[in-house]
């Protein structure tokens, strides 16, 4: 992750994208606090099921493109096949158009899985950092530091002490930016804020041994973290590794069980997840396509298993939306199944075949216009040249010529084949005389 985390994302990617979701962060969280229940845990969750309902739309077209796909790979294959020992010019060119010809029918492009893929990563990108960063992004949940962190800034050795943390590491250009060197209250703040959002119970309790005169302060801030953090009994902000690791140490063995809820979970609804997506069949002409389809079944095997080992490792907040993420696709999976199933892919290739055709026709007509109008711009200027000749009588068209030659020999340049010939005519003139 980036060193400043707590300064919001200013990238000129993913910065607009950041902001803009940690704007619906903060209102999920606003509302849930109206209503009595300002939970971390559960925004993370409202927030997963807002940000999937927005990505529905592409979602849809990403699942029709793989049916439209599977549907036309047969003709794909058949044209490679049938060009499979041409390698002339000719052949090439020939089945590029074939190609182009199939994808068209079907009202697919190339590159269209490429696009949706473009497109949702910056969001599942930004999503990350909103998530991994909550103070960040919701003011009420930043607002819990305080006036701990503006008292614990005016203590001496107090950055030294919050410095010596487990996570101050990941902040260490923070500590020795010039901002923070200069005294940037707003810089500093947040510094702190990054640091005490990733400690740990141990690490809040020296906090308080340390600078027994902020007890109070520490007290309330922690109450008001656990409010926040605290989801059906785990800390969204500590990872399931941390909670094991400290439950072992109290001999806590419900803790030490719970610690490895999300990583299981995050394990089984990637797996269902999985199952659940359209599987393409295998076909034994096509080697490499064959190839590539047995590494996605590897790579599918291997999710459930990396899912769990992320979320073990990452904040229970992470891991939450893992799980949350799985189980709204999941759904989302069902509903859009249901509806390709009941699409009639028929009609849909004949409903595009049929606006491929229109598109071509179009552009042949807008070629065919640009022509024409080319032809009768260059016959207009051929017709003008022409009348203007044919207008001027013999003495005029003579008259032209000796103007023209006059204007060339008047300005003839020295030591040119021009102004060898007017002296040369110039000699025989007085010759003559």
């Amino acid at each position: 992750m980036s060193g400043i985390l707590l300064t919001k994302d200013t990238g000129k990617i993913l910065g607009p994208v950041v902001k803009l979701l940690g704007y619906i962060m903060e209102g999920i969280f606003f509302v849930i606090d109206k209503i009595g229940i300002p939970n971390i845990g559960l925004a993370i969750i409202l927030f997963t099921i807002v940000i999937y309902l927005l990505l529905m739309p592409l979602t849809i077209k990403q699942q029709k493109y793989s049916k439209l796909s599977a549907k036309m790979n047969p003709e794909l294959q058949a044209i490679q096949k049938k060009y499979k020992d041409k390698k002339d010019n000719d052949s090439m060119m020939a089945m590029n158009m074939e190609t182009k010809a199939v994808y068209a029918k079907y009202g697919v492009s190339p590159s269209g899985s490429c696009v949706q893929l473009l497109i949702q990563m910056p969001i599942l990108l930004a999503l990350y950092r909103v998530i991994y960063n909550i103070p960040a992004y919701v003011g009420q949940v930043k607002a819990a530091f305080f006036p701990l962190v503006d008292k614990l800034i005016d203590q001496p050795g107090s950055t030294d002490f919050i410095r010596s943390f487990s996570n101050a590491g990941m902040y260490a250009k923070q500590f020795e930016n010039e901002n923070f060197t200069g005294g940037v209250i707003s810089y500093v703040q947040n510094t702190f804020v990054d640091v005490l959002n990733k400690a740990s119970s141990a690490e809040w309790l020296s906090l308080k041994e340390q600078f027994s005169s902020l007890a109070t302060d520490v007290d309330q801030t922690v109450m008001m973290l656990d409010r926040y953090n605290n989801f059906l009994g785990l800390s969204m902000s500590n990872s399931p590794s941390f909670t094991f690791r400290e439950a072992r140490t109290s001999g806590s063995v419900t803790m030490m069980i719970a610690a490895f809820i999300i990583p299981v979970l995050a394990a089984v609804t990637q797996w269902i997840n999985v199952k659940l997506m359209p599987q393409q069949e295998m076909n034994s002409d096509n080697e490499q396509q064959n190839t590539m389809m047995q590494s996605m079944k590897t790579m599918n095997m291997v999710m459930p298993v990396m899912s769990a080992v992320f979320c073990y490792t990452l904040p229970a907040g992470m891991g939450l939306y893992w799980v949350a993420g799985a189980v709204v696709r999941s759904i989302q999976q069902i509903v859009i199944n249901k509806h390709i199933d009941k699409m009639d892919l028929d009609e849909v290739i004949e409903k595009n075949a049929e606006k491929a055709k229109k598109k071509m026709e179009k552009a042949n007509a807008q070629a065919q216009q640009m022509a024409a109008y080319a032809n009768m711009n260059t016959k207009k200027a051929g017709l003008a040249s022409k009348a203007s000749t044919q207008t001027l009588s013999k003495e005029e068209k003579e008259e032209l010529v000796k103007k023209s030659t006059e204007y060339y020999s008047k300005n003839a340049k020295p030591g040119s084949m021009m102004a060898k010939a007017n002296m040369v005519r110039e000699y025989n003139e007085k010759k003559s005389k």
